[in-house]
């Protein structure tokens, strides 16, 4: 087995630095664009041995040391009686934005909802034979809440800040609500095979610390917290985050991701001795010469080297035009400089 990858979350002694990248199952595979053209997003993401494949496709053709599950963060919405369609990116007709909309939310259970989440997980487990770790995953409640108040994506998320500053009481409501499901969801996870389950807080760099203690820390706080019994490393990853990083020490994970905006040597002061830290190349890195991505990841790795610990990883997701061959390159030059 290489456990590589939970060693190294759990700050146990490693023979080199573990490696996985976030979206490294998606359009910068050929096989993965072969399978899209077969089939829309949602019909593959509901189709267990689909999922499962394109899930699998980066640990054959990269060498990643983790797969993590092929799915999407707004799978919890669900259970919440929230319908998401895809046109392609993710669209509410009915958002949540008044006291009443999170009165009729439902609390339905995840397994009964999302079961090609857990059937994806099973045939994973079987199929990757331990030869890699797999990571579930969800967003955090605060992220997860702005998309269903939003109705989708946005550039100012200006009606999610409306209501954490003009209706706070139906802001925690609705985040106590979400926090509930995605535990549900997450703990699930964990039973039908997930080995580590990250968090994804996409939008957390759009809050004031203050808030973000009020709004999002104490939610995530409260699910790792939940997690800590099913004794499965906990990953915290917010986009953007740097003027938080004093706030996130009390999130409660294992792990914490990283953005390519921190160097990691400042992320590990400003987090502490507890942390190990993930991350953090610039995806845009990948774009550039094999040289580039060679010298670029020897500092990632010197940067980190005075944490506890160390996952490499980007500072966010692959981009969908990124060059094979630079990935693989990527995978080769961590294995070669951090042994």
């Amino acid at each position: 087995m290489n456990d590589l990858y939970l060693r190294a979350c759990r700050r146990q002694p490693v023979e080199r630095t573990p490696v996985w990248l976030m979206r490294q199952a998606g359009r910068s595979l050929p096989e993965y664009r072969e399978v899209r053209r077969k089939v829309d997003f949602v019909t593959l993401m509901q189709t267990p041995d689909l999922a499962a494949e394109v899930t699998i496709q980066p640990v054959d053709r990269l060498g990643v040391d983790a797969a993590i599950l092929f799915s999407d963060i707004l799978v919890p919405a669900a259970p919440l009686g929230i319908e998401v369609e895809f046109k392609p990116g993710p669209v509410i007709e009915h958002p949540v934005r008044e006291a009443a909309d999170v009165e009729r939310l439902r609390a339905d259970e995840p397994e009964e909802s999302v079961p090609f989440v857990y059937e994806t997980i099973r045939i994973l487990r079987e199929q990757l034979a331990d030869r890699v770790p797999l990571i579930g995953f969800a967003a955090s409640p605060f992220t997860l809440a702005a998309y269903l108040v939003e109705g989708g994506g946005s550039k100012s998320f200006d009606r999610t800040m409306g209501l954490l500053y003009g209706e706070p009481e139906t802001a925690h409501r609705l985040l106590e609500k979400v926090t509930e499901t995605t535990a549900k969801y997450v703990v699930a996870q964990v039973r039908a095979g997930a080995q580590a389950i990250q968090l994804f807080d996409t939008w957390a760099g759009l809050l004031h610390r203050r808030d973000f203690r009020e709004f999002d820390l104490r939610y995530v706080r409260r699910l790792f917290e939940i997690l800590e019994c099913e004794g499965v490393p906990r990953i915290y990853f917010a986009l953007n985050s740097g003027h938080l990083l004093s706030e996130i020490r009390d999130c409660g994970a294992d792990v914490v991701g990283v953005d390519w905006r921190t160097d990691l040597a400042e992320a590990s002061r400003l987090l502490g001795d507890r942390f190990v830290v993930q991350g953090n190349l610039d995806p845009a890195v990948l774009m550039a010469s094999p040289e580039v991505i060679e010298r670029r990841t020897r500092t990632i790795l010197e940067s980190a080297a005075g944490a506890p610990g160390h996952v490499f990883n980007l500072g966010h997701g692959v981009l969908p035009r990124t060059p094979v061959e630079h990935l693989q390159a990527l995978i080769g030059a961590v294995r070669k400089h951090s042994a």
